[in-house]
């Protein structure tokens, strides 16, 4: 084999190589994380609620460690997913649902660290919350039409886009 047909296999190679890793590039997102509704479902009185997220730095969710300012218990990010509960009132249409004090109701999750394999900051997923029994308020007499409106914390209180579920009539 010449020197001009070795340059040409190494030259074939490297443009064969460059061409492979472009289809394989890491897609790339903002460091705010960035959420969309997947949907809820009830099965057996329990809700779940699922939606789809990107974090462009990757740094969501908050371990059981994660007590000491900013995410200690009095801190607005002791949790990292905030789902605001709403009714359809009959007379007034969507109104924030209210706890027995006055104060709307809001149902606060830590949602755990993701955990990513590789080198790759940028993650996409879904994330399944369990809701349990209680995702309503049963002393309302407007209950049977609510729905959610919720967002997500990262780790570097980067706040996402607040979206909203479908209509859920119960």
């Amino acid at each position: 084999m010449n020197q001009g047909t070795k340059i040409h296999y190494i030259f074939s190679f490297t443009l064969l190589i460059v061409v492979m890793s472009s289809c394989f590039k890491k897609e790339t997102y903002p460091n705010e994380p960035i959420i969309t509704y997947d949907s809820f479902s009830i099965s057996n009185n329990k809700a779940r609620l699922a939606f789809n997220f990107t974090d462009g730095d990757g740094d969501i969710g908050l371990s059981d460690s994660d007590t000491l300012s900013p995410y200690d218990i009095n801190s607005e990010f002791h949790y990292n997913l905030l789902i605001n509960y709403f009714e359809k009132d009959d007379a007034l249409g969507w109104v924030n649902g209210k706890n027995l004090d006055g104060t709307p109701t809001v149902f606060k999750y830590r949602i755990k660290p993701i955990i990513t394999k590789g080198e790759a900051k940028g993650i996409k997923g879904k994330i399944d919350v369990d809701m349990g029994t209680v995702f309503f308020n049963p002393l309302s007499s407007q209950n049977d039409t609510i729905r959610y409106e919720f967002l997500l914390i990262d780790k570097a209180l980067n706040k996402s886009n607040s979206i909203q579920s479908e209509v859920i009539i119960r």
